[in-house]
């Protein structure tokens, strides 16, 4: 039984790590652009202000996410090619 749970545990946080990687980050940037065309009714052609947060907010997950794989990757790069370990 324990086995058992250990793999639906695994497997649980690959299919988490999965949606939000390949599904998610684009999916949460698309939210974002969407969130850019909210206008007011008969309104000026700008966002509304939760519209533009919402948008900021979302940009910057995404942009925190890539930065931090790229960060992680060099990391790994560093350490297995010339045995230097950041952090």
């Amino acid at each position: 039984m324990h086995l058992i749970t250990d793999t639906l545990e695994s497997l649980w946080q690959v299919v988490a790590v999965g949606l939000l990687f390949g599904a998610g980050l684009p999916a949460i940037f698309a939210l974002g652009i969407k969130s850019l065309s909210l206008r007011t009714a008969g309104g000026p052609d700008a966002p509304t202000p939760l519209g533009r947060t919402v948008a900021y907010l979302c940009f910057a997950v995404v942009l925190v996410t890539v930065f931090a794989g790229i960060l992680l990757l060099m990391k790994n790069f560093l350490a297995s090619t010339f045995g230097i370990h950041v952090f």
